[in-house]
Formats: structure tokens, sequence, C-alpha cells
């Protein structure tokens, strides 16, 4: 009992009004509270994938056999979501009670001293929000091996001036000519599957070289890693960075439906309030338990009870909690959260010794 009186069943009998523009102070000789409210924070972290296409990506399939992606791209995924429900002051249920009424006892004013005050439990540090740059374009400058430029053989014809008449002489000179996309991309491919052949004959032994304990270690090492360099040629490569937000979710009490749009997502923004439409909404379910009633069906309060002064609590309903983005569930949890739950209330001249 004491527990629960000093967790937020904070109490009251007489319901103050609250529909004043400007908050009035509190009458002299009463001592004012508010029931307890539940918020459900929400710390997501998202990781941002910025994506640039390999410059041979559209022959990857032709001289490796492998299917990759074809344009560059940025794109969010939630990797982490907690949820932390805070206690805080409904100030849309505050209470006065008389202190100056005798049959308020003094250590019922002792457990309850930390909730008739309105306070929460909520933290209000400071909010750090940040985006991440524009994606640069990817850059493959100090990838690859060959030169970009070959040589081919071409014939020239030039007039010779003879003793009747000018003949053509042919004359073979060599020019220097801009390699094809195509030709390029094949020259790696090679170079890739040379890279392969050499590994496997270190591994097995089939080579001319004797390789043993690190010095093979190291010569494969450095095979593999040439053979990912060229591959990011036809594949591409990935940069990632993480963004992190918190968002706050307060259920009401009244309202019908308890779905909540707790935040959006966008792959070129990241996370986003739920204000903006510019992101996929991910929503907020809060779904109540059922909660057994305190009297049998027919069952009445004794006259006794009735004619007592009383002070109102709160008893918070056990709430399922889940996140989702429309088709997947993100998070699922269970918590208190005390405006969905039930006003109860108990006699001000109770014994509590």
């Amino acid at each position: 009992m004491k527990i629960l009186l000093c967790a937020g069943l904070l109490a009251g009998s007489i319901t103050m009004s609250a529909q004043k523009s400007k908050p009035q102070p509190d009458p002299q000789g009463v001592l004012s509270y508010s029931l307890p409210a539940t918020s459900l924070v929400l710390e997501v972290e998202a990781v941002q994938e910025n994506f640039y296409a390999g410059p041979y990506a559209r022959y990857a399939s032709k001289y490796l056999g492998v299917e990759v992606r074809q344009k560059d791209s940025q794109v969010y995924t939630i990797s982490k979501v907690s949820l932390t429900p805070y206690v805080e002051a409904d100030h849309g249920s505050r209470f006065v009670l008389d202190v100056g009424n005798e049959r308020m006892k003094a250590v019922f004013l002792k457990l309850t001293s930390m909730g008739l005050i309105a306070r929460s439990d909520g933290n209000f540090g400071s909010e750090s929000v940040w985006r991440f740059p524009s994606p640069v374009s990817g850059d493959f400058s100090e990838v690859g091996l060959t030169p970009n430029f070959t040589s081919e053989a071409t014939t020239l014809y030039h007039n010779v001036k003879q003793e009747s008449a000018y003949s053509r002489v042919a004359v073979k000179q060599e020019i220097v000519v801009e390699k094809s996309e195509e030709k390029r991309a094949a020259e790696t491919a090679a170079l890739i599957f040379d890279i392969r052949e050499k590994r496997y004959q270190i591994v097995t032994g089939d080579t001319d070289a004797t390789y043993s304990g690190e010095a093979m270690g190291a010569a494969i090492e450095e095979l593999t890693r040439l053979e990912k360099e060229y591959m990011s040629m036809f594949t591409g490569y990935s940069e990632y960075q993480t963004q992190k937000m918190t968002f706050e979710v307060l259920p009401q009490k009244d309202r019908e439906n308890q779905l909540y749009v707790a935040f959006r997502i966008s792959d070129s923004a990241g996370l986003l309030p739920p204000d903006n439409i510019s992101g996929k909404p991910v929503i907020l379910e809060v779904t109540p338990q059922t909660v057994a009633p305190s009297l049998p069906e027919g069952g009445k309060v004794s006259k006794k009870a009735r004619d007592n002064e009383f002070v109102t609590y709160r008893i918070p309903a056990i709430c399922t909690v889940k996140l989702s983005d429309g088709m997947n569930v993100i998070f699922q949890s269970r918590v208190p959260v005390y405006q969905l739950g039930t006003e109860s209330s108990f006699p001000l001249n109770m014994d509590m010794d």
C-alpha cells in the first residue's frame, strides 16, 4: 500500500477547474496535486547507407556472372529503438486537500509528500538533433591497375611524287586512342580472375614460390584486398552513418483509437518528427489490458464508505505497446500507463500505522 501511494496514487477529493487561460495561484490553506500520467519516450537510431554504383556495373553480369545494383542510392534503416516510460503530472486532473481537516493524519502526508506536489520523473535535458551532409559522387580514381589508353596499329597513306605521276605509299604508324569502357571492364575482370587463380595456387601449393606461416597469410590477405578493390569497380561500395533522435508520445485517455504517429522516416532526410508528412509514418499502437471490476456484478458500496472523505488515486493500465512501419513490427513491449488506467479512492481517515 505504501509503494502504491508513493508511486503515484496521488490523492484528492475536490476537482479543480483547469479552464483558465492563465494559471492562477492555488487557494491558501489547501494542498494541491495532480494525478500521474505516463509519457512514452522513444530513442531511435537509424543507419544511413549511401551507395555508389561501380563504373562497370552494367558489365558485371557479362564478365563476372553477378547481378549488382546499377544506380547510386540513399537509404535509411531503423537499427535500434528503446522505449522508456516517464511519470509526469497530469494537469488535466488536479485536486486539493484541506490540510486543516483533522481527519488527515500526518502519516498520510508523509507517505505522499512527493506525490502531492505536481512533479515529474521525466528527463528534461536538451535534445540534440542533427542531419547528414549531402552525399558526393563515388570516387573510383585510385582503383584499377591497367591504364586507360592502349596502342592500336593503323595504316596511313601519303602521296609520293614519281617521275611521271604521284603514287600512294602506305606508312604504318602507332597512334594513341582511348580504350572503350567495356574494354576496361573486361581487363579489370581478367585481373580479378588472375588474382583468384594466384590465391588458389598459393593455398594449394601449386606455385614455384614457397609460402608458409605468416608469409602465406600475408600473401593471401593482400590478394584478397586487391580482389575486393577491383570488384568494387563492378559491385560499387557503401558508406554508412548513424542518426539518433528522441521522440515522445503522450497517450490520451479519451481517445478511441490508440494509434499514434510516433515519428516518420525518409530515404532522403532520415528520421523526421510526426508532423513532417514528407516521410513514411511509424505507428505506435497502445493496447490496454482488460481490468477486472473491483466489485462483483450487483455489488454495492456500504453507506459508511460513501460518507467517508476519500482520496483519489490512479492504478496504471498495463499496456502492450507495439511500434510498426505499417508492415513490419519494429518493437513490442509491455509498460504501465497511468492515464489509461483506473481511478479509485481510499478513505482519508484510514489508519495507516
